[in-house]
């Protein structure tokens, strides 16, 4: 910028002297050419004061301190509030003093042996006599049972009829049941234990029911309920 504004002032003089040769311009001998160098030197003038009318960029330094770092003192627990101790005053009280207690009267019987009391001290005195040892008491009685048995009197009609079947065809067997005896001496109930053939076992148990009778068992004399297993035999020789 320098160097145009120098040859703007050059170029000025070389117009306002008259001994130096002029320059070869279209311009020469004009008055134009005079307003356009001014007008030139004014906008160079111009751009210069504003170059240096610009301020400087202020940059700021700031400066960061340290951080400080301390101890902070644990704060302590307040001490705890006195607590006020009461003593206890021992409560005198007054010695009970212990009545005398009358002692029992002894009482004389008007007849009979006196009454013997030993001296002190020399262990002498009523004579207990000699020890009886009682025997241990019975063990509990197991009661007594007795079996049911066939009444004598039902004894004839106690064998069943023979299955005419059976009779036939020459076939013997026999039948083993167990019958429910009650107090009275009668069959309540008749269970098959085994049989050789099924008629031998119904003509039992159809007279069973209705014509066995026995003594009911006892428990102490008492009759009671039981059961018992019977084996009838069926024979040809025997009809």
């Amino acid at each position: 910028m320098r160097l145009s504004i120098m040859q703007a002032a050059i170029g000025h003089r070389h117009i306002a002297g008259g001994g130096d040769k002029p320059a070869p311009s279209g311009y020469r001998g004009g008055t134009g050419s005079s307003v356009g160098i001014g007008g030139a030197i004014a906008v160079h003038a111009l751009v210069i004061g504003a170059w240096l009318l610009i301020p400087k960029e202020v940059i700021d330094t700031v400066i960061t301190r340290p951080f400080e770092t301390y101890a902070v003192p644990e704060e302590k627990a307040p001490p705890p509030e006195p607590v006020e101790t009461t003593i206890e005053q021992p409560i005198r009280t007054r010695p009970t003093q212990q009545q005398p207690t009358a002692a029992d009267p002894i009482v004389t019987g008007a007849q009979g042996d006196p009454v013997v009391i030993g001296s002190a001290g020399t262990g002498e005195g009523i004579d207990p006599g000699p020890t009886i040892i009682l025997p241990p008491a019975d063990p509990p009685r197991a009661p007594v049972l007795v079996d049911a048995g066939i009444d004598p009197r039902a004894l004839p009609q106690f064998q069943p009829d023979y299955p005419g079947a059976m009779i036939r065809q020459g076939l013997e067997g026999s039948v083993t049941v167990r019958v429910t005896i009650n107090a009275e001496g009668r069959v309540t109930d008749i269970a098959r234990v085994s049989a050789t053939d099924e008629s031998f076992w119904l003509a039992t148990q159809r007279h069973a029911l209705r014509k066995w009778r026995f003594r009911p068992a006892t428990r102490d004399g008492v009759p009671v309920e039981t059961t018992k297993t019977m084996i009838v035999r069926f024979t040809l020789t025997d009809r």
